[in-house]
């Protein structure tokens, strides 16, 4: 049963439509060889998955699993669930999220890959409001939400409906 109040931001038809936009965005930029895709889990392996159909590289894909909410509806401090065995050599990473909110899950994430990487940013959902790192600071996103709990896509509300093709919203935590 949908969250009491929940609204849809963004359709399926929208939300497909940014995919495409990203995926245009990211074929153009990355090089022509083999990329590593790096979803943060849980939530970006859903654009993770969309993206990877949209794009025209071979690719090899990974995980990594650090999360700040575990289940609430309000970030706590990082916790590393898994680390990915990266390969020695130059690579291009797309690490990619659901939603950059305040942008410390991938910040952490960002610090922790060798340097020698390439690493683009990507997240469906850019939130909008002035808390955390600046907006910029994501290199690829497809949708700005606002400043509320949004949902579906690969972002959760207490730990369901991530599988919806919308984008909803609650008004206030229930």
């Amino acid at each position: 049963m949908m969250p009491r109040g929940a609204y849809r931001i963004f359709d399926a038809a929208r939300v497909a439509a940014a995919y495409d936009e990203m995926a245009a965005h990211l074929n153009e930029k990355l090089p022509d060889r083999e990329i590593l895709l790096l979803p943060v889990m849980t939530g970006g392996m859903f654009p993770a998955c969309e993206l990877a159909r949209r794009i025209r590289r071979p690719m090899r894909l990974d995980y990594v699993h650090a999360t700040r909410y575990r289940g609430e509806t309000r970030g706590a401090e990082i916790q590393w669930l898994h680390w990915p065995a990266l390969p020695a050599g130059d690579e291009t990473v797309l690490l990619i999220d659901d939603i950059f909110d305040e942008g410390h899950t991938l910040a952490a994430i960002r610090d922790r890959l060798p340097e020698r990487y390439r690493v683009i940013s990507v997240a469906l959902a850019l939130k909008q409001h002035d808390r955390g790192l600046a907006r910029d600071w994501v290199d690829v996103h497809g949708l700005v939400v606002p400043d509320v709990y949004v949902f579906g896509c690969g972002m959760d509300y207490k730990e369901n409906f991530r599988e919806l093709p919308d984008i909803w919203a609650v008004p206030s935590d229930d």
